[in-house]
């Protein structure tokens, strides 16, 4: 009997500490999921441990057994972010996957303008990141967007000069989804997104017709 209670216990103690680790694993999501979608709203400096602990459903005093710091939970945050913008994006159904025509039309949409809690985070939050003292967080925004401009001139078969056109579109872009947004007015919104799709759309057609 001493034997077995031997055996036995260690086996116990184990799977308590690996529930242990998959509670903490979870909690930490569940911080991020609820960071990201704040700092996509209301921006980076928005985010207030206590409050974000709450909406999280966890105690205040338990953030620092996720994050050594605030800082640290913005670049966190902000990568989380950025990872389900792109998610989301890719998983949009569309007539044309991969091409610049299905990119632009999805980007460039008033689903898009009308929820910036599930839409890029490059257009929400590029402002804040180029604010930031944080050298994390301006490297973490610079990668994906160099990421972006890379996979729109893939999208253009990569011709010469398709980088600089890339370049160019997302600067259209990101500039137009961001002042339809501002907008009050619902048909000037409609109007800005609806140019910066052709004028974004002639620049491809530019491009080709140059190395036709």
């Amino acid at each position: 009997m001493m034997l077995v209670m031997l055996i036995v216990k260690p086996s116990k103690r184990g799977t308590g500490m690996g529930h242990s680790q998959a509670e903490k694993a979870a909690s930490r999501e569940r911080i991020l999921d609820a960071a990201a979608r704040q700092i996509r709203v209301q921006g980076l400096e928005s985010l207030s441990v206590g409050e974000l602990m709450k909406a999280a459903g966890l105690t205040h005093g338990g953030f620092y057994g996720h994050f050594e710091s605030r800082d640290a939970l913005v670049a966190a945050a902000l990568q989380r972010a950025l990872e389900q913008g792109d998610a989301r994006f890719a998983a949009a159904p569309v007539k044309q996957p991969g091409s610049v025509k299905s990119i632009v039309n999805r980007y460039l949409s008033p689903v898009h303008r009308d929820h910036v809690a599930d839409g890029c985070a490059v257009a929400a939050l590029a402002c804040d990141a180029a604010r930031s003292d944080d050298a994390t967080v301006r490297r973490e925004m610079s990668r994906r967007v160099e990421a972006a401009i890379a996979a729109l001139a893939e999208a253009m078969g990569d011709a010469p000069g398709a980088s600089d056109a890339a370049l160019v579109q997302w600067c259209a872009m990101i500039g137009a989804i961001t002042l339809a947004r501002i907008s009050p007015d619902r048909r000037r919104s409609d109007e800005i997104l609806r140019i910066a799709r052709q004028g974004v759309l002639d620049i491809e057609a530019r491009l080709n017709e140059r190395d036709a």
